[in-house]
């Protein structure tokens, strides 16, 4: 399987939101990445089970669905009740993580845990084994169309070296300011799953975009 593309549904029109998922129902993504934001962990607010049982409702696709709150440990079953396929937790936000990660296995979802861009990803060697994913935030949590910091692309090399020296099929997931034109090099580093917010959503031909993003390379791996 080449490598997963996930749109990012905070930056699709909201009052169009039925029409916006027919378009994902018809592209190539293989993910809808659902970002979950409190006010509190991130200065933003988002929305909650509700809408994502709504989207889950009209999307085909398999929800993504980042947490960016404080105390995550509290809504892991409401969201997957919602429809979440995969839950991702907050490294910086779980003080007691490794907890955190079998209570969302325990759901039957796939596990992830996000890194902020100041957070090393020397910090996930404990747990790394137990992860289905790691989302590593190439811009800072919150607000869309951010500009990449390309620092990121040598945490993706080092935590890729992490997973290949353990011989692990845990993802890694990059999220904030991906588009066709960091797409490859995050590819060649080892990213296999690209969320792609505003420069799909914000695009006059999304369905191109995410085709192109699609296509890059030639990397195959297993999930």
């Amino acid at each position: 399987m080449k490598h997963l593309i996930a749109p990012s549904v905070l930056a699709a029109d909201f009052t169009q939101l039925k029409e916006e998922m027919a378009m994902i129902n018809l592209s190539k993504a293989d993910w809808l990445h659902v970002d979950i934001m409190d006010g509190r962990f991130v200065p933003n607010i988002s929305f909650g089970m509700d809408i994502v049982k709504a989207i889950h409702g009209i999307c085909e696709k398999p929800l993504d669905v980042h947490l960016m709150i404080v105390e995550p440990e509290r809504y892991i079953e409401q969201f997957r009740e919602a429809g979440a396929e995969v839950i991702t937790v907050h490294y910086e936000a779980c003080p007691h993580l490794h907890r955190t990660i079998q209570q969302i296995k325990a759901t039957g979802a796939k596990a992830g845990v996000a890194i902020n861009p100041h957070t090393p990803v020397s910090v996930l060697a404990d747990v790394l084994e137990d992860l289905d994913l790691v989302c590593i935030m190439s811009v800072n949590p919150g607000y869309g169309g951010q500009k990449f910091i390309y620092r990121t692309v040598d945490k993706v090399r080092k935590l890729n070296a992490m997973i290949q020296e353990r011989n692990l099929s845990v993802l890694i997931e990059i999220d904030g300011g991906v588009g066709l034109q960091n797409a490859e090099v995050l590819l060649q580093a080892g990213a296999r799953v690209l969320v792609a917010g505003s420069s799909v959503f914000k695009s006059e031909h999304p369905l191109d975009v995410i085709s192109r993003m699609k296509s890059i390379g030639h990397n195959t791996f297993t999930v």
